[in-house]
């Protein structure tokens, strides 16, 4: 989230049921956790956040380093610190977000492989230590009246392919009642490139996640199918699905 930090909204949560939600001073859901099970993707979309798995291979997994813009409600920061091993930063200029997380949503607290950093996205991003050193930049940054992405412009993807190493790939909650999915999608495409963009089909909930490369790279629909499976096996995750309904936005 980016906003004045002297307007930031009130941070609250609400049950339903086995479920808790973020919420930031109105109905809209920032962010769901699973009580009992409280790494677990709950929300497809967040699911496939996480599609830049089908683009390297397994083994390398807890080598590499994530990056979150936008903390929710910590599903993403989580599942990559507990449940991938990797190293990852999120970036949240909310402190309050950061306090909801730690109190609520089972977050821990900073350590040599996870930290969270409160700070402008937009800022943060362009300091150079961070510069060709992120794996998987998972890109979710709403207001409170979710109506948009914060920051989608042609200088913020620029910035963003900046932060990725060869590998690296970014992927972007598109969602909102105001936003333009085909607008969005030009200025990636313009900052990495139409051949580096793919997207899934819509959620049920209204939600694009889109996927930015830093480097092209078309796989073999096998190997996708061949990867699918072994994330399945290891971290749980419906990719089989992904490899269906998830391709280049310039077929």
């Amino acid at each position: 989230m980016r906003k004045n930090s002297n307007k930031l909204p009130e941070v609250t949560f609400s049950d339903e049921g086995p479920i808790r939600h973020l919420h930031l001073g109105t109905e809209w859901v920032q962010g769901t956790m699973l009580m009992d099970a409280p790494t677990v993707l709950y929300h497809e979309y967040i699911q496939r956040m996480m599609a830049w798995l089908l683009f390297v291979e397994p083994d390398t997994v807890p080598e590499r380093f994530a990056m979150q813009l936008g903390l929710g409600a910590g599903s993403l920061t989580k599942f990559c610190h507990k449940e991938m091993r990797m190293r990852t930063v999120a970036i949240e200029l909310n402190p309050q977000v950061l306090a909801a997380c730690r109190g609520w949503f089972k977050l821990p607290a900073d350590n040599a492989r996870m930290q969270v950093v409160l700070n402008d996205a937009a800022v943060e991003i362009q300091d150079a230590k961070w510069w060709g050193t992120v794996d998987a930049l998972q890109v979710d940054l709403y207001d409170h009246e979710a109506a948009a992405p914060v920051l989608d412009s042609l200088p913020f993807y620029n910035h963003c392919r900046r932060l990725l190493t060869d590998e690296g790939c970014m992927t972007v909650n598109l969602f909102g009642r105001s936003s333009s999915f085909t607008r969005s999608v030009e200025k990636i495409s313009a900052a990495f490139g139409a051949d580096a963009v793919w997207a899934f089909k819509p959620t049920r909930e209204g939600n694009t996640v889109v996927l930015a490369q830093r480097t092209p790279q078309r796989p073999k629909r096998e190997l996708l199918e061949a990867r699918a499976e072994i994330i399945l096996d290891r971290w749980g995750l419906p990719a089989a699905k992904w490899v269906r309904v998830f391709k280049p936005v310039d077929k």
